[in-house]
């Protein structure tokens, strides 16, 4: 019998939601292994038995115990995954279909991830210094993303890439999902209505908020910052949440 695959990170990171996000979809076990983002401690992403197996020191990874196989970055997982189980609901075989998912995919990270790092990061990282300038850049990405998707991505269809749900859309709602007011609620999107259609059918996507716990458990941070005790516990609740869903699946299956 194989062994689960390993996915190491924290259910807070938002790509590291994204992967979980996947698996629990299609209800594949995995096993999940805490590892503290950028601390240079034991479990930590930073700690030199972590930079051993993944040398960018960077969440989500994941191991294949089997295989020795290791793999880090959320999308080259997210479309490995696809690949290796032929999960082609979620990215198509036809190359024109798989092309549309791969281009969101490639504008992901300077585009709409600027959404956790300009809207969310300074809120939850007092420890980081943000500038002026750099908040002002990410900003307006933030807003020139936003209105690309309002006005392109999601104008004629559901989902981003057309009718059905793709790894492109789990990836770019763990970043904008979180703004919502049932979250973090540090966006407005009254002026995106494509957006919120698009929210809206997102969040009755199976396991969304066992995917979520995490920002659940930490609510509204627009008007004041949560302490690193807060987190701390929302991550470990996250944490307990996904091995009830693992626990009911083995069972089930």
């Amino acid at each position: 019998m194989s062994s689960p695959l390993i996915i190491y990170g924290v259910p807070f990171s938002q790509p590291v939601r994204a992967v979980l996000w996947l698996m629990l979809y299609k209800q594949k076990p995995f096993e999940m292994v805490l590892v503290n983002p950028g601390s240079s401690s034991e479990g930590g992403s930073r700690h030199p038995d972590y930079l051993a197996k993944f040398p960018t020191g960077t969440i989500p990874s994941v191991e294949d115990k089997d295989t020795g196989f290791v793999l880090s970055e959320s999308h080259a997982i997210m479309c490995y995954l696809c690949n290796k189980y032929d999960w082609i609901d979620l990215y198509p075989s036809d190359h024109e279909e798989r092309a549309k998912v791969d281009s969101y995919l490639h504008l992901h990270h300077r585009n709409v991830r600027e959404a956790s790092i300009g809207l969310v990061a300074p809120k939850v990282r007092k420890d980081l210094s943000f500038s002026e300038d750099f908040l002002k850049i990410s900003h307006a990405n933030i807003d020139r993303a936003f209105k690309a998707l309002e006005s392109g991505w999601l104008k004629k269809s559901s989902f981003l890439t057309g009718e059905n749900l793709t790894i492109a859309d789990l990836s770019a709602y763990v970043e904008i999902g979180q703004l919502q007011s049932q979250f973090t609620n540090v966006f407005d999107f009254e002026p995106f209505p494509n957006i919120s259609r698009w929210l809206e059918e997102m969040n009755k996507v199976s396991f969304h908020d066992e995917v979520h716990t995490s920002l659940y458990e930490l609510g509204d941070i627009s008007k004041e910052a949560p302490s690193m005790e807060t987190i701390i516990s929302a991550n470990k609740k996250a944490f307990l949440v996904l091995q009830e869903q693992l626990a009911a699946m083995k069972a089930s299956g």
